[in-house]
């Protein structure tokens, strides 16, 4: 698996064929601060008639081929392992912090889900697509709440500058389909998130 994992290396020209070209859209990642193994992207546009969501899925299966070393050790472990303080992950590291890792500012293969949406939020059209992407920035929950309360410093605004315009949009829409989604029944299940704290021993505290 270790050796598989050795001769990957970082895409280029040769993986770019056949996949469109997102990397001039200010696509963008969201997760917490802590996240390592960046898996998923979004990029929104609104437009006159709606709006234009993209979904940005890591393209893990251009390198884990089945039958593989990686593909039957992934399939052994099932999951990635979280404890309080690491992670035992399910790819071997080069991949899902590396290569398969949606990381800011560098090239990535993905897979992309475009969709149209009208101005209240319904789904008008979608497809799917092998995309090349780059992120712009990770982003941090924290900070895109500061941002969009009005109450984020200079330092965040800059980091959040290509794509800041975008969140206004993203807001608006989260607003429809949480409506769309409370007439259709769904339950709104709200849980806090737990966090342990340990201390330089490894005991949590």
């Amino acid at each position: 698996v270790k050796a598989e994992a050795r001769l990957l290396a970082e895409p280029g020209p040769v993986d770019f064929k056949k996949r469109m070209d997102l990397r001039a859209e200010p696509i963008f990642t969201i997760d917490s601060a802590e996240t390592k193994d960046i898996d998923d992207a979004i990029s929104l546009q609104k437009l006159d008639d709606g709006y234009e969501l993209g979904v940005h899925i890591a393209d893990v299966s251009h390198y884990v081929r089945p039958g593989s070393a990686l593909d039957e050790e992934a399939f052994e472990r099932a999951t990635s392992i979280y404890y309080a303080d690491k992670v035992i992950p399910m790819l071997p590291t080069q991949l899902s912090n590396g290569i398969c890792s949606l990381n800011e500012g560098e090239d990535r293969l993905a897979f992309s889900c475009l969709m149209r949406l009208d101005k209240d939020g319904n789904l008008t059209d979608y497809r799917f697509v092998k995309s090349i992407i780059r992120s712009r920035v990770k982003g941090v929950y924290a900070e895109i709440n500061a941002l969009l309360a009005g109450t984020a410093d200079a330092e965040i605004k800059a980091k959040y500058a290509d794509v800041i315009d975008q969140l206004p949009a993203m807001k608006e829409l989260y607003g429809h389909r949480a409506r769309l989604r409370k007439e259709r029944g769904c339950m709104d299940i709200e849980s806090g998130e737990v966090k342990l704290i340990l201390d330089e021993n490894g005991r949590c505290i």
